[in-house]
């Protein structure tokens, strides 16, 4: 009989003996790969006559409290489901707001009843809000249950809170709901059930009464928010939003900004211009943000030539220059206003053709410290009623060649007038003009193919993606000797420095730290920890998601993020003449920056130098 699957409830494991079994099989002799795993389930569960054995029950097996069993490492990498989920060391967890009304009024936004502006009740993320209510406590618990019984090790969350605009809604909301998050993230999930209702007692009995105190537990809890990201638009940035947001934890903002084209913008009646952006860019910095700019191609008064341009500006205009991008192409919806544009032939979107050749060439000036998140929205091909709708353009890009040429051709991948080659003086930064024209050279001379399209982003080279790559071997037998890198770049104007570790050849990033020298703008409130302070907004180590206190994979727990933290201390105190660093740092990130003499002041970890 099928399994009626339950969401946000741990599965209860049918035929435990027999899985148990069967686990022993596999830690004795491990399979070499996903293939030879699913062949030898297969086998076993003909022999023993029941229903092929399900991944998420050998998981649940080798995880159970009362007996924990010691699993091959391998072995465990390859009964994880989509692994690609905590590739990045981190497990990030998507939830929604509530509907509340938009103080936005973009002719691109869908409507949909009982939805925030601008989502679908399609879209993964918003699906399991709706499922919950909307409830920030069920979302995030209901994720981490999920993620858990896929394998993964959930313990450094990187939560995204998205909806619309954060800085709209009501803020005595806005505590309830940061609340809830920590609350869920401080939660047991313990199989007892007597436990369980223990620990719910003890929350709500008081023990987390307060946001202050959720987030003190968070400290020391097994799953720790180690990043908060909030959503908001550039014009409602303020020194007195950026406080508060501080307050509920948050290390990350991402804002729309959707263009540069002032023209586009009042044309599509998106309510604030590229002056709002370079403004906000310096608030959030100086106070340590990162930041991710939603970027939309393909508006209405726009054409690939102007967005070319304007996302180039992006990179090459130090009043902008952010941590991390969202490509949203602009497609035409059921909801939104501009379908109306698109019936009177008033609107052409890209097409997949057009919007593959765009990509391509903005590729190509992506600088080594931005991390392209997303290159397309996750909307239900079937929502779309005009625009691009591939779902896997990343992959395309980067790992299918052939299918890449089918779209685009020959002609604009190797050397027609308007391909990425010839276009390379136009859209490419002079710092990387001399390699590019160096593997283009290459390319011609050998009549080489597009399979090496440079991409310096730092996705494009994270070393968790090698994890997935060579799944089924043991990560150690892979580990590099990184080589530490330093790039140096104004951005509003500041200094910032980006350090990592990467391999000689700089194809493969272990850890990053970004360094920054404020501008010198001066704050009403936490100008103790901000002003004449260099600034550490953000250190990542890369690989696959290892539990707090585990042993060293290949990219985590080496050691890495504390050599650059010393180094950036070094460059801060010698270099730059400060005396106090100060670290953005996530509410379960701040016991590890107190093993390096850190202390808590004004919701930063700070110290004397």
């Amino acid at each position: 009989m099928k399994r009626e699957k339950q969401f946000g409830i741990r599965q209860q494991v049918e035929n435990p003996v027999l899985v148990e079994k069967f686990l022993k099989e596999l830690c004795q002799k491990p399979p070499r790969s996903i293939e030879d795993l699913e062949k030898r389930k297969r086998a076993f569960s003909a022999r023993e006559k029941l229903p092929t054995i399900l991944n998420r029950d050998l998981i649940a097996v080798m995880d159970s409290r009362d007996n924990p069993r010691i699993v091959p490492t391998q072995l465990k990498t390859l009964l994880q489901k989509r692994a690609v989920r905590t590739i990045s060391g981190v497990s990030p967890i998507g939830i929604l707001t509530k509907p509340y009304p938009c103080p936005g009024k973009c002719v691109y936004c869908p409507t949909e009843d009982r939805m925030p502006k601008s989502y679908l009740s399609s879209q993964p993320a918003a699906a399991r809000a709706v499922r919950n209510n909307f409830h920030p406590f069920k979302q995030v618990s209901n994720r981490i249950i999920a993620l858990e019984d896929s394998g993964h090790p959930v313990s450094k969350l990187e939560v995204i809170v998205m909806g619309g605009t954060w800085s709209f809604l009501p803020h005595n909301y806005q505590s309830w709901y940061i609340k809830k998050i920590f609350d869920a993230a401080n939660e047991q999930f313990s199989e007892n059930k007597e436990q369980r209702t223990s620990r719910k007692l003890e929350i709500e009995n008081g023990k987390s009464h307060s946001l202050y105190k959720a987030q003190k537990i968070n400290e020391t809890a097994h799953r720790r928010v180690i990043g908060l990201t909030l959503e908001t638009r550039p014009d409602f940035i303020t020194e007195r939003e950026l406080v508060r947001m501080r307050r509920y934890g948050c290390t990350r903002i991402e804002i729309g900004v959707q263009t540069l084209d002032d023209e586009v913008q009042r044309l599509t009646k998106r309510g604030h211009l590229s002056s709002h952006v370079t403004r906000a860019m310096k608030l959030m910095k100086d106070f340590g943000f990162k930041v991710c700019f939603h970027l939309m191609p393909g508006l209405p008064g726009s054409t690939p030539e102007k967005d070319l341009k304007w996302m180039r500006e992006v990179f090459e205009n130090p009043d902008f220059r952010p941590d991390f991008v969202k490509i949203y192409p602009c497609v035409v919806l059921e909801t939104a206003e501009l379908k109306s544009w698109w019936q009177e032939g008033r609107y052409q979107p890209l097409r997949d053709k057009e919007l593959v050749k765009l990509l391509l060439q903005f590729k190509m000036f992506v600088p080594p410290w931005t991390r392209i998140m997303r290159l397309m929205r996750d909307i239900p091909v079937e929502n779309i009623l005009d625009g691009a709708k591939f779902s896997n353009l990343r992959q395309i890009l980067k790992n299918q060649p052939k299918k890449l040429r089918e779209i685009v051709g020959e002609d604009f991948l190797m050397g027609s007038p308007k391909s990425p080659a010839k276009a390379e003086n136009d859209f490419v930064g002079r710092g990387e003009m001399s390699e590019i024209n160096g593997i283009r050279q290459n390319e011609r001379h050998n009549k080489a193919h597009f399979d090496d399209w440079p991409c310096k982003c730092i996705r494009c080279r994270e070393i968790g993606f090698m994890d997935m790559e060579n799944a089924g071997e043991n990560p150690h037998s892979r580990l590099t000797e990184p080589v530490l890198k330093r790039r140096d770049y104004e951005a509003s104007d500041g200094l910032e420095t980006f350090l990592s570790f990467e391999t000689a050849d700089e194809k493969t990033l272990f850890a990053l730290l970004r360094l920054r020298k404020p501008s010198g703008q001066k704050f009403s409130q936490f100008g103790l920890v901000l002003h004449n302070a260099a600034l550490v907004r953000e250190v990542h180590s890369y690989g696959t998601e290892i539990t707090v206190g585990d042993a060293a994979g290949v990219g985590q727990h080496r050691g890495l993020g504390r050599k650059l933290l010393v180094e950036a201390e070094r460059i801060a105190r010698d270099e730059w003449g400060l005396k106090r660093m100060t670290i953005i740092a996530g509410i379960g990130t701040r016991e590890y920056y107190r093993k390096f003499g850190y202390e808590l002041k004004s919701t930063y970890m700070t110290k004397k130098l």
